[in-house]
C-alpha cells in the first residue's frame, strides 16, 4: 500500500469501506441463500437480488446518516461497533417497512432473512474488527498518522501531549504548540513551542498540519475568538479540548438538548440499550441462577433457623440506583439484637453477634444468595457497586467526594471493588476510598463485557476473602 494513501488526509478509505459493506450485504445474500435452499436452487430469483442490492445501497445510507462512517481514530471500538450494529437494525427495519407497505413481503422467506440478517450483522462487525486493527497496527509503527498543532499552554496542553505520546494506535501527532503568552520555555513535553499566533496558518501549509486542537482555559474566551478568526480561511479540523481534567468525571461525553451542545461530566451509563441490555442480563442470569441453588437455599435457610432464634432472612435499607432506599435480603448470620437509631456496626473480626452457622455463611459469601431475589425485583444488578447501609451512606459521603457516584447504576451482588480485594470491614478512610475508585471505574467503563468478567471471576476468588468475616 503506498504511503500517500497511508500518511496523507484522503477520501480513498471512506470509499473503500462503503464498497466493503455494500459487497458484504450482498455476501451475505449469497450465502444465506446457499445455507436455506442449497446450491440446487441457483441462479438467485431476480426479486432476491434486487433486495440484495437495495439493501447494499439502503445500508450505506444509514451508516451515512448515523455517523458509521466518521472517523473513529482514537476512540474505543465498542462505540464504533455499537453504531455499525444500531445502523444494520435500522436498515433491515426499513426494508421490512417498505417491503409491507408494497405488499411484497410474501414473496421472501422470513427464515432466509433471519440467517441473513444475521449473517451481514457478524460480517460487518468481523470487518470493522480487522480494519481497526489493521489500522492501529499500522499507526503504531508510524503510519497513517495525522499532525496536529495546539493552541494554549497550560496542564492541559501537558496532559494531552503525554496521552497522545503513550497511545501511537491513535494516529496523532503533536508538532508545536502555540501561545502568545506563554513566558517559561520554548518547549513542552519536547514538542517545540511558538509563541506567534501569526505563524499558525503558515505552519498549517508548510507542516501539512491536519487539525488544530485548542487547549486554552474556557475563562480566555477572546482569545479562543481570536484563534477562530486566524484559522477563518483554514480547512482543517478544529476542536476545543475543555480544561475538566480536575472534574471527577463519570461517562463524559456530549450531548445535544433542544439543538443547544452541552458537556457531560457525570452521568449513568445505563440509558437507551444499554439500560435493555442490563436488565435482561440481570433477569436472564438470577433466573437460572435461582433455579440452579434452590436446593442449597432450602438446606441453608433451615440451618439459619435452627442456629438461633429470629428471622431466616434480614431484611436492611439500603440506597440503591439514584439514592432510593431499597430493601436488601441477606440470610440471618447474626444473632437477633437492637442497636441505637442511626447507628450500624460494621461486622468485625471475632464479633460475638455472629452465629457458627453465620459466620460460615458470612466467610463463603453464602449469606448473600438471597439477593438475587431482590435482582429479579429489579431493585439490584448481579455485578454494581455493593450497597452500603444508609449509615455508613452518610457518614461516608461527607468524607469523600464523589462518593454518591457510584448511585448512578443499580447495586449489586458482587463488583469490581470486591474482586480486586475491598469487600468486608472497612475500617479506615483509605480502604472506602479505594472501594469507592474501583466502583467509579466499573460505572465509567461499564459494557456487558466488563460484567461477565466480573461474574467470571467472583466465581474463582469472589467468594472467599480474609476480610469477609
Amino acid at each position: 500500500m503506498p504511503d500517500r494513501f497511508l500518511n496523507k488526509p484522503t477520501d480513498t478509505l471512506p470509499i473503500l469501506i462503503k464498497v466493503m459493506d455494500g459487497v458484504i450485504v450482498l455476501i451475505a445474500g449469497v450465502l444465506s441463500y446457499l445455507i436455506y435452499f442449497g446450491i440446487d436452487a441457483f441462479p438467485i430469483p431476480p426479486h432476491y437480488s434486487l433486495l440484495g442490492f437495495a439493501s447494499a445501497l439502503m445500508l450505506v445510507a444509514t451508516f451515512s446518516s448515523t455517523g458509521v462512517y466518521r472517523s473513529w481514530r482514537g476512540s474505543y471500538i465498542g462505540l464504533m461497533l455499537g453504531r455499525v450494529v444500531l445502523g444494520w437494525v435500522v436498515t433491515v427495519i426499513s426494508l421490512l417497512v417498505v417491503l409491507f407497505l408494497l405488499k411484497a413481503s410474501e414473496d421472501y422467506s422470513r427464515l432466509l432473512t433471519i440467517i441473513w440478517s444475521a449473517t451481514t450483522a457478524v460480517l460487518l462487525i468481523g470487518e470493522r474488527l480487522l480494519l481497526f486493527y489493521a489500522l492501529r497496527w499500522l499507526r503504531m509503527r508510524g503510519r497513517n498518522h495525522k499532525r496536529v498543532i495546539l493552541v494554549g499552554y497550560s496542564e492541559v496542553t501537558r496532559e494531552l501531549i503525554r496521552r497522545i505520546n503513550s497511545a501511537t494506535w491513535t494516529g496523532f501527532d503533536v508538532v508545536a504548540v502555540f501561545d502568545d503568552q506563554a513566558t517559561e520555555s520554548n518547549s513542552i513535553e519536547g514538542v517545540p513551542l511558538s509563541r506567534d499566533l501569526a505563524e499558525i496558518e503558515n505552519h498549517i501549509k508548510n507542516k501539512l498540519i491536519a487539525e488544530v486542537w485548542i487547549t486554552l482555559p474556557l475563562r480566555d474566551e477572546a482569545r479562543v475568538r481570536h484563534v477562530l478568526h486566524l484559522l477563518r480561511h483554514s480547512t482543517v479540523n478544529v476542536r476545543y479540548v475543555p480544561d475538566i481534567f480536575a472534574f471527577r468525571l463519570i461517562n463524559h461525553g456530549v450531548s445535544e438538548i433542544a439543538g443547544m451542545p452541552m458537556l457531560d461530566l457525570s452521568t449513568t451509563p445505563m440509558t437507551g440499550v444499554n439500560l435493555w441490555i442490563k436488565a435482561i442480563e440481570d433477569r436472564v442470569l438470577a433466573a437460572l441462577i435461582l433455579l440452579g441453588i434452590s436446593p442449597l437455599l432450602m438446606v441453608i435457610a433451615l440451618a439459619v433457623k435452627l442456629s438461633s432464634p429470629g428471622p431466616i432472612l434480614f431484611k436492611q435499607k439500603r440506597h440503591g440506583w439514584d439514592g432510593r432506599e431499597i430493601t436488601v435480603y441477606k440470610f440471618r448470620s447474626m444473632v437477633n439484637h437492637q442497636e441505637n437509631s442511626g447507628r450500624v456496626t460494621q461486622a468485625c473480626k471475632g464479633d460475638p453477634r455472629i452465629t457458627p452457622v453465620g459466620a460460615f455463611l458470612r466467610r463463603t459469601s453464602l449469606d448473600e444468595l438471597p439477593q438475587f431475589l431482590n435482582v429479579l425485583q429489579g431493585r439490584m444488578s448481579i455485578v454494581g457497586p455493593r450497597p452500603h447501609a444508609i449509615a455508613h451512606n452518610e457518614q461516608y459521603k461527607e468524607l469523600i467526594d464523589d462518593y454518591m457516584q457510584r448511585h448512578k447504576v443499580k447495586p449489586g451482588i458482587t463488583g469490581w471493588a470486591q474482586i480486586n480485594g475491598y469487600r468486608g470491614e472497612t475500617d479506615t478512610l483509605e480502604k472506602m476510598q479505594k472501594r469507592i475508585e474501583y466502583d467509579l471505574y466499573y460505572i465509567e467503563h461499564w459494557s456487558l463485557w466488563f460484567d461477565l468478567k466480573i461474574i467470571i471471576l467472583t466465581i474463582f476468588k469472589g467468594f472467599i476473602h480474609k476480610n469477609a468475616y
